[in-house]
């Protein structure tokens, strides 16, 4: 006998509802006020699953992409009749859900997860962490562009594009997204930072690049009594108050160059200086400063520590994951609307972390660091686990929900 499968019984995605279970996105789209009134082709909980999907399937169209799911339905009764919704119910149940029950489930999902055992997580006690930023192109719409904005060009020229500014706190040794600070693309990535500075805790280390030394921004991060390890611009100006004897020093960093012209207090800092020696990065710059909040030179050497910036590439690495593994290479998002964008953007950092976590237990269950596990081989693995019949357990889930 023929029957119809009905949309809501999608639900069983797999490996994204075992990570991101139905009791969690029930509870964000409650907080977020985004459970419906009434019975809906495309109910909320399903707009959630299916945001995460179109994370993973970023080439493929809306109806496409169902089509794809799809298969696994089929392949368990080939009598199944599938309807697939028309690309406009997609877009319209995607803007009555919006970004913020997606933001709460990275919220609540995205914390960092090395453990002791973690190869390449730490430095001594403290658990490695970094900030950076970048950009993604969006939509050419009206009001993409007005929310968002877009780079200038030489000659008058705009863009092709309208670009979102986005600065991540990631855990380095997992390479993990754990923080998201999404504005204007003529937002600075200093003030977008300001907020993932609340995600830091003690026992956290944070190394940050030159872009983001200010002096309000250190205290911010400083009273979440994480250490800091921040590069420093060529120019700024810091007095050797003690020489120590890994040869860094003792200074201050102040507010402004009028406090310290005037000798008012400041705040205590350790500046280190190294050079780097290296044939093969003749581009690299001559000398290199690091301010940090650890001034005992025996808990943190500062040859550890000039050693340890490097890791900072983590982060960047990670974003690039982002954009060029799981997104379409050069990836532009395909919300026409700001807050479908972050949605999406939302979307993309929750599967990356959930890949990130399945990567972690592996590496941990072969003694192994994390770095050495391809995020494109997890991907694939992924993506290839949800198209699969086992990945459809329609029965279960409407269990599971009662």
């Amino acid at each position: 006998m023929e029957r119809e499968f009905a949309v809501p019984d999608l639900l069983g995605f797999g490996f994204l509802a075992a990570f991101f279970p139905p009791v969690l996105v029930d509870r964000v789209l409650l907080e977020a006020g985004r459970v419906e009134q009434r019975s809906r082709l495309l109910p909320s909980k399903l707009v959630v699953y299916y945001v995460l999907a179109m994370a993973l399937y970023a080439s493929e169209g809306y109806r496409e992409l169902f089509r794809l799911l799809s298969e696994g339905l089929r392949a368990l009764d080939p009598s199944l009749v599938v309807t697939v919704p028309q690309k406009s119910a997609f877009s319209k149940a995607r803007e009555r859900v919006g970004s913020a029950p997606l933001r709460r489930l990275f919220e609540e999902a995205a914390v960092p997860m090395a453990e002791p055992q973690t190869v390449g997580a730490w430095y001594r006690s403290w658990r490695l962490m970094s900030i950076d930023g970048s950009t993604l192109e969006v939509p050419d719409t009206p009001e993409n562009e007005g929310m968002f904005g877009r780079p200038s060009v030489s000659r008058g020229e705009r863009s092709a594009y309208p670009r979102l500014r986005w600065v991540a706190l990631g855990e380095v040794g997992t390479r993990a997204i754990v923080g998201l600070s999404a504005g204007a693309f003529g937002a600075s990535e200093l003030t977008l930072a300001k907020p993932l500075f609340a995600r830091l805790e003690p026992g956290m280390l944070c190394i940050c690049d030159r872009a983001y030394l200010g002096f309000d921004a250190w205290q911010r991060a400083r009273e979440r009594g994480a250490e800091l390890l921040w590069r420093v611009k060529h120019n700024a100006v810091f007095a050797v108050e003690e020489r120590l004897a890994d040869g860094s020093f003792l200074s201050q960093l102040y507010e402004s160059p009028n406090d310290r012209r005037k000798g008012l207090p400041g705040v205590r800092v350790r500046v280190i200086e190294y050079a780097l020696d290296d044939p093969g990065r003749p581009q690299a710059a001559d000398r290199y400063r690091l301010v940090t909040t650890l001034l005992d030179p025996e808990l943190a050497p500062a040859e550890d520590l000039a050693a340890l910036y490097a890791q900072r590439w983590g982060i960047e690495i990670s974003i690039k994951e982002v954009k060029t593994s799981q997104g379409r290479a050069p990836l532009v998002l395909r919300s026409r609307k700001p807050d479908g964008v972050l949605q999406e953007l939302y979307g993309f950092l929750n599967v990356h972390y959930a890949i990130r976590w399945l990567l972690h237990q592996a590496a941990i269950g072969q003694g192994v660091d994390p770095d050495r596990l391809s995020f494109t081989g997890g991907l694939r693995a992924v993506r290839r686990k949800l198209s699969r019949p086992e990945s459809f357990s329609p029965q279960e889930l409407g269990q599971a929900d009662r």
